[in-house]
């Protein structure tokens, strides 16, 4: 397995490999393993789950990975409203 750049302590999804078959392989072994559970969309600053539907439709440019929601708001992201509706519940309420 090819080791993942990090970009702080999140993971880029294109730098898990250089093919998708790669980065397939790569992203199932650090799923497998729980080294990952959330996947973010840098562009929008959200984080969901990894089989949330809002996460699958975005561009793999602007898809991350965290090992935690704490990471994923330590970076500034927020809850996904679809997969995370406590958790973006209690972000609104702490946030407006």
């Amino acid at each position: 397995m090819e080791k993942p750049v990090k970009i702080f302590s999140m993971i880029s999804h294109v730098s898990l490999g250089t093919t998708p078959y790669r980065r397939s392989k790569n992203l199932q072994l650090l799923m497998t393993s729980s080294q990952i559970v959330f996947a973010g969309n840098k562009r929008l600053k959200i984080y969901g789950l990894l089989n949330c539907n809002s996460g699958k439709r975005m561009k793999i440019d602007n898809r991350v990975f965290f090992s935690s929601s704490k990471e994923a708001e330590e970076h500034g992201y927020r809850p996904c409203g679809h997969c995370l509706k406590e958790n973006y519940k209690s972000w609104r309420e702490n946030n407006h």
